[in-house]
């Protein structure tokens, strides 16, 4: 009988209720070992099953160097497979080859037939594409997916659950999963996963409490079928403690031979059972016990030798006793408690268990078919490894690494190749020489050698170790390896080689942030200088070019990346001269040849994208996007980004989505879409799984804060990119937009002599070349807040050098596009406020500027500048004034810019304008002219209702298209709306305009 628990039932339930109504579920549950985590889910499932769930149990299984790889989601989806045939098959059409990695039944993976892709993003892909296989079933049936035992799960089962965790968001989907507590020690892998999946708000845990004296009671009654001795009950309860499996142990053993073996000890009482079977069934359940979580039938009639007839009724006599049982699935059997087999596997003798695995080891190579395809390998492995025997051990591991590479499950690949390690001294000569590169592996090979006839080495295991390391997110474990195989190579002469691995370290140490890894590369750039070119020359080029775009552009950056793209091109190597040329392409947009420099890298994108070189694509889909907001072109570098998102969320290339989401939140800031940017960055932040994604969060969200006025939430932001962006590497595209807003929030909090100070750390090292885009912001950052305080106290001392250096660094910026030129007059013409003596004219040629580019919050602000310089100036231009007062105050309303509204209302008050037409004037002039808008805005309005596109509307007022696209963003700032649709509605609402006959359909 099912005793307790009903706190957790209910829970469950609810989860299952939240469930089936479209909200995906997550409860982890926890307990020690026998409390009773199984019949709880065998009880809760078989309550789901009855009310229409689909259930899809999954287990993880305690083989190889860290569990066998996607163990319980493998046979979960096989359950989903069975149970809803028709469904599944359409969830995974068009990726049924990349699926086999979990289930291999749907086919043979690319990597098997050795066309297979490997990266940082590989296994990314397959766990986007398992999420999004488990919302397309989960669309019209609720699912359950219970997966066990994850104290034994897998890193690469970890992986994937960490990311279905923080990705599922659709589907009638329930995911339950338990775990031994008292077994997650303090450097347990599977601590940090519960660590992060406790931050997350969509996951529920579970701690399953040993049962009370009076479930105790129930649970020996519904046992011995009958009221138990309370004295016995209270016997029972202490020695158990109400471990619900020690109390059934303690009350079958008191059923069948009394009160003794309460005296003994828990590990002897799990033994007595086993020990009273006849001994050959005591010698099944050993054997079973070295056999894995689950042993097949024929595997153990190998391995136990006996006739059939004697095998047959030595496992009926351990099932009879209750310590055996039939698998759920397949022809084997398993323990019914894994307490049992840990129990009896420790009770083995040393060279016992060695004996038993190697005869597993044996049966296995004899026949193969009798464990499932995907398991044999690993299983192979494992039984040779603690055989004990390196020569057949050594093969077999490294088999296993190749077949848990295929299977994108880099960190058992990880952990195989250090077993490999550790066994290559022990094995023979001979069989080391019989292996060959080829074979195992798929990272780096001696240029020039023919990597089929080329024996493997012990540096090539390590290559192979640290980049499965890099792949996995093990960052600390490669570390070690790399530098483990630097010190081998101090004694060899291999300058390729070690320039392999001084990149890799590179790559690791700024992935850890504790470097910007430029010593690495120049390192590595020493050891191959002079040397012909090869694949390792191309990639340290082009590593070196990648790193000087970001930290030092200019000509030797701009030199590097060609010889790069050279190199790559005389090798062959094609991703690497794709790399390269992206890297050329967003250079020679920083040195000023933009269209050259767009082009090379729009070539760069298209071909990488037709090509399948999904890597490099992704990150065209970053770089290139951002060279458009670079030079001011944010509405073309939005549709780019958006088809960015589609394309690395396709393929799983989670990092490069991060990096995408945060720079559409940039351009969508520019745009003055600032509800939309914040969505992008959360997104970001979200997706992003490295540091430097969330840093791009929390600076655009101070941006935003900034800019409405909310200096406290600007200043946590601030904070937090800080934190992000560490300190270890500096890079000006992060660290001059904190300095940016470093000085808006002094400024905005009265703290000048901070502001200026944020400035000096600036200046002292100047601003590299092509980082006019952070620049030119900064130093009007700087500009303003002088100019805020001119003729106040506050100005103080140190104002002349502080405006003289403003001007000094303005010298060193380019203006080589029409935004830049922009923001100059802009820079200069506050340091002539600063200095008052700032005119009309200076502010009016900035407004004309900035009409002709779609950045409406610069805009508003240059259009408040000239309100102000006209009042002070001539009071015959009031009537200028109010309008363009009026178009300010409508912006800020629109985008929430607090600073900026109230400076408006202000100087309107000062002025004794109103921002608004009074109500008996809104009434006679209609409701076109009620809401502010000139004679052109009511002529686009018009073309807006009846449907036009930018470019229809610019065609019919012989218009540019940006010159229509800045009337429409001032319209939808009057408005007070937040797209083309609700301004159409509201002019319909309104009845400004009939309807045209034939009109066109309404633009999307």
């Amino acid at each position: 009988m099912f005793v307790g628990r009903t706190d957790e039932l209910s829970t469950l339930h609810d989860a299952l209720a939240r469930s089936a109504a479209g909200e995906p579920q997550t409860v982890l549950l926890g307990g020690e070992a026998g409390v009773g985590k199984s019949r709880l889910i065998e009880e809760f499932t078989g309550s789901a099953a009855c009310r229409g769930a689909v259930v899809a149990l999954g287990g993880c299984v305690e083989v190889g160097a860290d569990g066998l790889p996607f163990a319980p989601f493998s046979a979960a989806l096989r359950a989903l497979r069975r149970e809803l045939p028709d469904a599944f098959a359409a969830a995974i059409a068009g990726h049924e080859e990349e699926l086999a990695r979990l289930v291999p039944e749907l086919g043979e993976p690319p990597a098997a037939r050795g066309t297979g892709r490997h990266d940082e993003e590989s296994m990314a892909r397959l766990f986007e594409l398992t999420a999004r296989l488990l919302e397309r079933v989960a669309a019209d049936h609720t699912v359950v997916m219970a997966l066990e035992d994850l104290h034994w799960a897998d890193a690469s089962t970890r992986y994937l659950l960490a990311y279905l965790f923080r990705t599922l968001r659709t589907g009638r989907l329930l995911i339950l999963a338990s775990y031994r507590s008292d077994d997650i020690h303090r450097r347990h892998p599977l601590r940090p996963l519960l660590a992060e999946l406790d931050r997350l708000r969509t996951v529920r845990r579970l701690e399953l409490a040993r049962f009370t004296r009076q479930e105790v009671s129930r649970q020996i009654a519904g046992i011995l079928a009958a009221e138990p001795d309370p004295a016995q009950v209270d016997e029972i309860f202490e020695r158990s403690d109400g471990n619900a499996f020690f109390v059934e142990e303690l009350a079958v053993a008191v059923r069948e031979r009394g009160c003794p073996s309460l005296r003994e000890s828990l590990r002897d009482l799990l033994l007595v059972r086993v020990e009273a079977l006849p001994e050959p069934a005591q010698r099944i359940v050993r054997i079973a016990a070295e056999g894995g979580s689950t042993v097949e039938h024929g595997l153990l009639a190998a391995v136990a030798r006996l006739s059939e007839d004697d095998l047959i009724e030595a496992l009926r006599d351990a099932v009879n006793a209750n310590i055996l049982i039939a698998a759920p699935t397949g022809d084997g059997y398993r323990f019914r408690h894994s307490l049992v087999r840990e129990a009896v596997s420790d009770d083995l003798l040393p060279g016992e268990r060695s004996r038993l695995n190697r005869r597993y080891a044996e049966a296995l190579e004899a026949d193969p078919a009798l464990v499932p395809a995907d398991q044999r390998v690993m299983r192979l492995a494992s039984y040779w490894y603690h055989a004990h025997d390196p020569a057949k051990a050594l093969p077999a591991v490294l088999d296993a690494s190749v077949a848990a590479r295929a299977r994108h499950a880099y960190g058992e690949q990880l952990g195989l190749l250090e077993r490999a390690m550790e066994l290559w001294d022990a094995a023979p000569q001979e069989v080391r020489a019989r292996l060959r590169l080829a074979d195992y592996t798929a990272t780096y090979a001696p240029c020039g050698c023919d990597p089929a006839t080329t024996p493997l080495t012990y540096l090539d295991l390590m290559a192979e170790a640290a980049v499965a390391g890099r792949f996995c997110g093990e960052r600390d474990r490669a570390m070690r390896i790399i530098k483990r195989a630097l010190r081998l190579l101090e004694d060899e002469h291999d300058p390729l080689r070690a320039a392999w691995f001084w990149v890799q370290r590179s790559r690791l140490v700024q992935a850890k942030a504790l470097g910007d890894g430029r010593r690495e590369l120049d390192t590595a750039q020493e050891l191959v200088r002079g040397l012909p070119p090869s694949e390792v020359h191309a990639e340290v080029l082009a590593n070196v070019a990648k790193w000087a775009m970001a930290h030092e552009p200019g000509p030797d950056a701009l030199s590097a990346a060609e010889r790069a793209v050279e190199y790559a091109r005389m090798v062959g190597a094609r991703e690497i001269e794709m790399t390269a040329r992206l890297t050329l392409g967003g250079l020679m947009v920083q040195a000023g040849d933009i269209e050259a420099g767009l082009a090379e890298m729009d070539e760069v994108n298209k071909r990488t994208v037709a090509d399948g070189i999904a890597a490099v694509a992704a990150r065209s889909y970053v770089n290139l996007p951002s060279a458009l907001e670079s030079v001011g072109r944010s509405r073309e570098a939005v549709p780019l980004l958006e088809e960015g998102i589609a394309f690395t969320r396709r393929f799983g290339l989670l990092s490069s989505e991060a990096w995408v989401w945060g720079n559409l939140a940039e351009s969508l800031f520019t745009l003055g879409r600032w509800e939309e940017a914040a969505e992008a960055a959360s997104r970001s932040r979200y997706v992003g799984q490295s540091a430097k994604p969330r840093g791009f969060h929390a600076r655009i969200r101070a941006e935003i804060a900034l800019a409405r006025g909310d200096l406290a939430e600007a200043s946590g932001h601030l904070a937090e990119a800080h934190e992000h962006f560490g300190t270890h590497d500096i890079v000006p595209q992060y660290f001059l937009p904190l300095a940016r807003i470093a000085i808006g929030i002094a400024a905005g909090e009265g703290r000048l002599l901070d502001a200026r100070a944020e400035l000096e750390r600036v200046l002292e090292d100047g601003f590299p070349p092509g980082t006019q885009r952070y620049g030119w912001p900064l130093l009007l950052a700087a500009a303003t807040a002088e100019a805020d305080v001119s003729g106040l106290p506050a100005a103080g001392p140190g104002r002349p050098e502080t405006l003289a250096g403003i001007r000094r660094a303005a010298k060193s910026l380019a203006t080589n596009v029409p935004v830049w030129q922009a923001y100059e007059h802009w820079v200069h013409a506050e340091l002539l406020r600063a200095e008052g003596r700032d005119r009309p004219e200076d502010w009016a040629e900035l407004v004309a500027a900035f009409e002709t580019l779609e950045r409406p919050y610069d805009l508003a602000r240059v259009r408040c500048r000239l309100a102000e310089a006209l009042l002070a100036a001539d009071e015959d231009q009031r009537n200028r004034a109010t309008e363009l007062l009026r178009l300010v105050h409508a912006t800020a309303e629109h985008l929430r810019a607090r600073p900026l509204a109230d400076r408006a209302a202000l100087l309107a008050r000062r002025a004794r304008l109103t921002l608004t037409s009074a109500p008996q004037q809104r009434s006679a002039a209609g409701p076109a002219e009620s809401l502010g808008l000139t004679n052109r805005e009511r002529e686009v309005l018009r073309l807006v209702a009846h449907g036009r596109t930018n470019r229809q509307i610019a065609e019919e007022l012989f218009i540019s298209p940006k010159t229509a696209s800045v009337h429409v963003s001032n319209i939808l700032a009057k408005l007070g709306v937040s797209g083309r649709g609700e301004a159409a509605a509201m002019a319909h609402r309104l009845g400004l305009f009939p309807p045209e006959t034939g009109d066109r359909p309404a633009a999307r």
